[in-house]
Parts: structure tokens; sequence; C-alpha cells
């Protein structure tokens, strides 16, 4: 029996180009690979739609698959670098979530190292007059609590990157924390 322990990896790298996303995926699963770790990415599905169904069928399909490999995942590993505006990608934070909801560790990693309120601009307030939250964390409070409470970490990159999204030094420190918290399990 394989006691391998899979972890979940969320972030925007999805919508990068195959290229891309593969290139990026391949230095994940080699760096949890050397810790013992197997590395599931959201595309490791057989899933294939079929044309005749609905941009909106696709989309329930694929939320299902991604689904079922986050509940044989052990623990999540998210790419919480903001995307398409200030804050994380919004489908890796309900990943992030939904493992947590089952009980098992996140951990993260963001290459703006900036908190959320420095990101959102020098107001108080939104251009609404809506308050923005100031709680010193690097995103909304939920997110970084949540993370926290799991009995992961989030990391920010303190160096340049070999990509805008990826770092495998940051990727690598989430890793060893993983690594020590799942020791402690044992």
């Amino acid at each position: 029996m394989n006691n391998t322990k899979r972890i979940y990896l969320a972030g925007p790298e999805v919508f990068f180009s195959r290229e891309e996303h593969g290139a990026i995926v391949a230095e994940k699963k080699r760096i949890l690979r050397e810790h013992g770790f197997e590395g599931v990415d959201p595309l490791d599905t057989d899933l294939t739609l079929a044309e005749h169904e609905s941009k909106q069928d696709h989309g329930f399909r694929i939320y299902r698959a991604n689904r079922e490999l986050m509940d044989s995942c052990d623990a999540i590993i998210a790419n919480l670098t903001p995307f398409r505006g200030i804050s994380a990608d919004p489908g890796t934070v309900f990943e992030v979530g939904y493992i947590i909801g089952q009980g098992k560790p996140a951990f993260g990693f963001t290459l703006d190292n900036r908190n959320y309120r420095e990101r959102a601009g020098s107001n108080p307030k939104d251009p609404l007059g809506y308050m923005i939250e100031d709680f010193e964390l690097g995103d909304n409070l939920m997110i970084d609590c949540g993370i926290a409470e799991s009995g992961g970490q989030i990391f920010a990159v303190q160096a340049g990157a070999e990509h805008s999204y990826f770092s495998s030094d940051v990727f690598q420190c989430c890793v060893e924390a993983l690594k020590a918290a799942s020791l402690k399990l044992m």
C-alpha cells in the first residue's frame, strides 16, 4: 500500500499557456517528490469535455473532477499571488477553504510581499466609500487566518523569482513546512 501523502496544487497557473503551466507544475511536482510527497495538479484528470455540452455543463464537470482530486489529497499548497486584482484567484481561495473544511492543512505562497491593505491603496475606503480591511495580513483575513488555523503557513517571496507567478525557493519553503508539520502528526 502506498502511503505517500498527496498534495493538491492550487493556483492561477491553470489559466497559463500549456507550456508555462506544464513547466511550473513539473517543478512543483519535482520538489514535492524530493520530499516524499506526490503533487496533484487540477488538470490531472481524465476529463474530456464533449462538444455538444454547454459551457455551464463543462464548468460543473471541471468543478466535480477537481473536488474529487481534492478529496483524494492530504493537504494543499496554494499559489496566493494576487491574480486579476489585489487578491488571490477566487477559485484557488475556494479550494483552500474546501481543504481546510475537511480538516486538512493548507499552505500557501505569494510573490507579492505587501499586505492586503498596502495593495488596496493609501485610502482606508475604496472608491465606493466602503472600508478596506487593515489587519496587516497578506490577504483577506479569512484566507490568512484559515491557513494558520489549519496548521499551515503562508510564505512570501523575499527576492526575485524565476516567473511572475512562481518561485522555486518560496515553494520549497512551503514543502519544508508541510514536511515538518507532517512529521509532527506521525
